[in-house]
């Protein structure tokens, strides 16, 4: 490309040197010659004088006295009537400029110049065209290798740019170059990084999301598999069978949820469900876990509640808090629902040493986690919590006790404490 603009740049500069230069030569030389000619002509009409007034006054006319009223480069031949012509000079060969004036008397004076010092002037002047033209020339070349190197330098590292995108480097480099053409191009390649670094970044989300929340129902489903491959019994195969079938399609339910999750978090499906029947699930879903630990999984507070939300979503964020006790917790485990105002909340407490100090205020954020796990449950559980329009929260950390806020549907009947059970 540097090429290209050096050689477009050289070829205009010497298509406007060939048409002014030859022009200005023409122009210059026909004035030299025009210069010249008027000098002689007006060099004999005042010969001319001389001679008309030297020969009213009587006076002496020879080659002597004329010489001093000519310029010694040229040739003068005056003829007067009835005398010897006189000539001043050597008279010049070749191509001469000549002026020939007559007196009232019939004077007659011819002044004759070589045209080699028109030859010589019309040279001085093609060198001096020459001149400008040759640093014209190469003020122009000088200038397309800047300007070339302004435009390709930015364009060698815009291919490098989007050669870094294509090989997976994502990184925007927000460098400008004053051409806003190509500033332009470089705002639109930062753009597309920043566009695919988020794509990538929520591409591992997901993929780390789905791995922790898909980890435990599939463990369940297997064991129930593992439960219907043992056992002889019709009855309790069937039963076995629809636990799994049921847990299949919460298994459904979480990717589809993880799915429109990574998409858009901020994008729920809420409606009005009966939360006694979530927290229900959870609790038969769980206990076989906390009874192999020697632990117990109870549930108290009002019942009958309705709130709005996305039961999958809410079953995903209590399954979250349930198994982050179980894993970082101590004791029995208590989950219990109250009312706040127009807010429905589902407390869920251990007795276990609580949430440290230093990770109280940053306990929702990812990868940050008080033990050896991935840190990413809560994290997820909060904004699956969000997407709905509720919030997760924790209120206490010794012991900890967390709390998920869910709008409240208005229920006609009062709703009595529910025993812990």
């Amino acid at each position: 490309m540097r090429r290209r603009l050096i050689n477009s740049t050289l070829a205009v500069v010497l298509v406007v040197i060939a048409v002014f230069g030859v022009s200005l030569v023409i122009v210059e030389t026909r004035t030299i010659s025009a210069s010249a000619q008027e000098s002689v002509e007006s060099e004999a009409l005042r010969l001319i004088s001389v001679v008309e007034s030297r020969l009213l006054g009587e006076e002496a006319i020879n080659s002597g006295v004329l010489a001093e009223q000519i310029d010694p480069a040229r040739y003068a031949l005056i003829e007067i009537p009835g005398r010897a012509p006189i000539s001043v000079g050597d008279r010049p060969t070749g191509s001469v400029l000549r002026a020939t004036e007559t007196g009232e008397g019939g004077e007659k004076v011819t002044v004759e110049e070589s045209r080699s010092s028109v030859t010589r002037e019309v040279g001085r002047t093609l060198l001096i065209i020459g001149a400008v033209a040759l640093l014209a020339i190469v003020s122009a070349v000088l200038l397309a290798v800047r300007q070339a190197n302004r435009l390709a330098s930015p364009l060698t590292d815009l291919a490098e740019t989007a050669e870094r995108l294509g090989s997976g480097d994502p990184r925007p480099r927000h460098k400008r170059y004053g051409v806003p053409e190509l500033d332009r191009v470089a705002d639109v390649l930062d753009s597309s990084a920043e566009r695919i670094a988020r794509m990538l970044t929520a591409e591992r989300r997901l993929a780390a999301d789905a791995s922790h929340q898909l980890r435990t129902p599939l463990t369940a489903l297997s064991m129930r598999i593992e439960e219907i491959s043992v056992t002889d019994d019709p009855e309790t195969v069937k039963e076995e069978a629809n636990i799994a079938l049921t847990q299949v399609e919460r298994l459904t339910d979480v990717v589809e949820r993880l799915l429109t999750n990574s998409r858009d978090p901020r994008t729920g499906s809420a409606v009005v469900f009966d939360l006694d029947e979530v927290i229900k699930q959870q609790i038969e879903e769980w206990r076989p876990a906390y009874r192999s630990t020697g632990r117990a999984l109870v549930c108290s507070g009002k019942h009958g509640l309705r709130a709005v939300g996305t039961p999958g979503a809410v079953a995903q964020v209590l399954a979250a808090l349930i198994e982050n006790s179980l894993m970082h917790g101590g004791g029995t485990v208590a989950l219990r629902t109250r009312v706040t105002g127009n807010q429905v909340v589902v407390e869920v407490t251990d007795e276990g040493p609580g949430v440290p100090a230093e990770l109280g205020a940053r306990i929702f954020e990812r990868a940050i986690s008080g033990r050896n796990s991935t840190g990413i449950g809560l994290a997820v559980a909060r904004d699956l919590a969000e997407a709905d329009g509720g919030r997760l929260e924790l209120l206490q950390q010794h012991p900890a006790v967390f709390a998920l806020f869910l709008s409240r549907v208005p229920v006609d009947r009062r709703t009595p404490e529910r025993p812990v059970r």
